[in-house]
């Protein structure tokens, strides 16, 4: 496979994932493996997305969603490998995972690469190992690749896709995870084809440059649909399929329905389930 030369300011017009300068460059990640360190260049490129898409905990910490799967896809590589990079990286501390329950991806925490305390902790094992002589030789080097990574590593660049094609993109994959389409469909086997026009018609809203999206007849400003779709998880779709099966009235227009029905899911699923149980108890069932 033969490719062109870059001509003139071509090489400007690419995206990379962001692994930082600093793992190669400051001994005190010298143990870090090189997959390791590619993983959480992909984890970091995650986090602006996260953070641009308002997914903050209660404690206004940035969180993200990366199955194993993805990293699979990712780096090419066996979901024993990628369970273990993913350790790798949360006993170096530079990631935390936190369970959500069945059916719900796990969040991660990306921890900030320069983080004094990780710093730190991994100064002491090494000066315990007696292999730190100087470290203040290389807290000095430390902060000058500080400013290598904020200047060159982290520069904005972009690339050769439009920028609404890479946003639809990324969109795409971090619903695939947040939303477990996979499980999905492994639950839902006869409904693939309607989970696969959901994932687009959620890729579509958030990706929307309209400042008003229809809801139900109404107007809604854009920011609180795509707000609401962002914050949907895999039970919010599955009670959109379980909706659509007991619906016996004619739809007129399926995307206008699914709309409605993405937009409303978190308010409704309570009462929908409650009803259930109720109907149940009623009935004897329970």
């Amino acid at each position: 496979m033969g490719f062109d030369y870059f001509y003139g300011e071509q090489s400007d017009q690419f995206v990379f994932y962001r692994t930082p300068k600093v793992f190669y460059t400051d001994k005190r990640f010298a143990r870090l493996s090189r997959d390791a360190r590619t993983l959480y260049g992909i984890l970091l490129d995650r986090v602006s997305l996260s953070k641009k898409s308002g997914w903050f905990d209660e404690k206004g910490r940035v969180y993200i969603i990366c199955t194993l799967n993805s990293a699979m896809e990712a780096l090419g590589i066996t979901d024993k490998t990628a369970t273990k990079l993913f350790v790798e990286l949360e006993n170096f501390g530079l990631i935390e995972r936190k369970r959500q329950g069945q059916g719900k991806p796990i969040i991660i925490y990306v921890k900030n690469f320069i983080n004094s305390e990780i710093l730190r902790m991994q100064n002491r094992k090494d000066s315990e190992s007696g292999t730190r002589k100087n470290t203040g030789q290389e807290s000095e080097n430390l902060r000058c690749n500080n400013t290598d990574i904020n200047n060159t590593d982290f520069s904005n660049t972009h690339f050769i896709l439009s920028e609404r094609e890479e946003e639809r993109r990324d969109y795409t994959s971090f619903f695939i995870d947040s939303l477990c389409i996979k499980w999905l469909k492994e639950q839902n086997p006869f409904d693939c084809g309607l989970i696969d026009e959901i994932l687009e018609l959620i890729v579509d809203t958030v990706c929307t440059t309209s400042q008003t999206i229809r809801i139900s007849g109404d107007d809604k400003p854009a920011n609180i649909v795509k707000s609401k779709f962002m914050k949907l998880d895999s039970s919010h779709i599955q009670f959109v399929l379980s909706c659509m099966k007991e619906n016996t009235t004619k739809v007129r227009s399926i995307k206008a329905y699914l709309l409605a029905a993405l937009y409303n899911a978190p308010l409704t699923i309570s009462n929908y389930y409650q009803s259930l149980v109720n109907n149940d108890m009623a009935t004897g069932k329970i």
